[in-house]
């Protein structure tokens, strides 16, 4: 079996063949990790075969769609996609979408969010070597490969320079971090930079950074998670949850990572408010569905009595319940809309922070944590617009929210400040439009 097109004669092919190697080596223990994550979250064992480039036969009807191609690795990109996915639906009636993820949830989300439209096509992106990057653009033949975020492979941009398949990287991000592991590998990098027709930046640091690993055609387009709308039914949804929960202050923890909860557990277990602490609820919503588990066993461990969302139905909650545990998918904007204040998981822990675009449209109060490198310029732009706020610890959010909780005025006024950014920061996907626009063929 043929691992690439040839050992190549410049220094770039010849680091791209050791690399394809690499993954070849490694493929039984990367399959067998996607197995066993398959037993916490069942999805990954399905479409095991897209992975490794084989797709099932082509629906006739579909057969001959002109495929736009997005690809989104999971969960975040995936939603922050959709403003752009819907806007190219509209702009180019007769081509079709495919979108593509290499996480579970990511697909789940994609689902959820375009699972009723028929001109949207969902499978998995095979690994990263050449024959199956090779495959996977032969069978589908996209006309044009839009990355999200910084999703940026090696042998996959040097197959769709092969096949003529421009790239265009959009909403991109890099950070300091992700620029000196870049640079390690430069000779990669900067060949699959200059494979990528052109790239749309969220701010002129990413884009100077991305300059930096070699990429050319880079324009600063800002954030297109700042166009996504939240959905009236999501809205309703939590509007309706709230209902059921009443008139208890409610303090939502977002999209919490690993060892996060732990600390706000603690922070609240040994909190001196108790008396403004009686009637609060705590909303948690693990960012990744497989610790849903671990984090109920944690909170029982806390002694806090607990009631998952999945098993609440219509049925108010008792206020005896200390922790709501949001244990569903695609439910985030309803959590924002039931939510008097949201602090925004991933910041506890030196892991980047995750998006606080999608609380402050909604008009929450946002708290955030000392680790924000992933959405650097929004958090601090956030901060500056008084639509949010930064804590430097577990105890500091939970004396920080405890405050807004209690001061009216103040939390509305930093939820209007909060919905007046977001609307402020529109327009990234009508600049991104214009710069995809000269790539597609008609």
């Amino acid at each position: 079996m043929k691992l690439n097109s040839g050992f190549g004669t410049t220094p770039a092919q010849r680091h791209r063949y050791l690399y394809s190697a690499v993954w070849w080596l490694l493929m039984p223990l990367v399959l067998l990790r996607l197995w066993r994550r398959g037993r916490k979250e069942p999805g990954y064992r399905q479409h095991v075969m897209e992975r490794i480039g084989f797709y099932p036969r082509r629906d006739p009807a579909s057969a001959s769609s002109k495929f736009l191609w997005v690809h989104a690795v999971s969960v975040g990109e995936t939603r922050a996609a959709e403003p752009l996915i819907a806007a190219m639906l509209d702009a180019y009636p007769e081509h079709a979408i495919l979108l593509t993820h290499m996480t579970a949830t990511g697909r789940a989300t994609g689902q959820s969010l375009f699972g009723q439209s028929p001109r949207v096509l969902q499978c998995y992106l095979p690994y990263d070597t050449g024959w199956m990057a090779g495959r996977f653009l032969r069978h589908f033949a996209p006309q044009l490969c839009v990355l999200m975020e910084t999703e940026v492979w090696p042998n996959l941009i040097a197959q769709c320079v092969r096949y003529k398949v421009p790239v265009a990287l959009v909403n991109a991000r890099l950070s300091e971090r992700s620029l000196r592991s870049g640079k390690r590998f430069s000779t990669l990098m900067t060949e699959a930079a200059g494979g990528i027709a052109c790239i749309g930046a969220q701010t002129d640091a990413d884009a100077a950074r991305l300059r930096q690993l070699g990429a050319v055609s880079v324009h600063v387009t800002g954030s297109v998670k700042f166009d996504v709308t939240p959905p009236a039914a999501l809205l309703a949804a939590g509007a309706a949850l709230r209902q059921q929960i009443g008139v208890r202050p409610v303090l939502l923890c977002a999209s919490t990572r690993e060892g996060e909860e732990a600390l706000i557990l603690d922070a609240l277990a040994k909190s001196t408010q108790r008396d403004a602490l009686k009637n609060l609820l705590l909303v948690i919503v693990p960012r990744h569905p497989q610790r849903f588990d671990e984090v109920a066993n944690m909170v029982a461990a806390h002694g806090m009595p607990l009631l998952r969302r999945s098993e609440l139905g219509s049925n108010p909650v008792p206020l005896e319940v200390a922790v709501l545990l949001g244990d569903s998918m695609g439910e985030m904007f309803a959590y924002y809309a039931l939510c008097d204040v949201a602090f925004i998981g991933g910041s506890l822990m030196p892991l980047g922070g995750q998006n606080l675009i999608e609380a402050c449209a909604v008009g929450k109060p946002v708290l955030i944590g000392p680790h924000t490198f992933n959405f650097a310029v929004a958090t601090e732009q956030a901060i500056a617009a008084g639509a949010a706020q930064r804590v430097t610890d577990a105890d500091a959010m939970l004396n920080a929210a405890m405050h807004l909780l209690q001061a009216d005025p103040e939390r509305d006024r930093m939820g209007e400040q909060a919905r007046s950014f977001a609307q402020q920061h529109r327009g990234a996907t009508a600049r991104t439009m214009a710069l995809l626009a000269p790539l597609i063929s008609i």
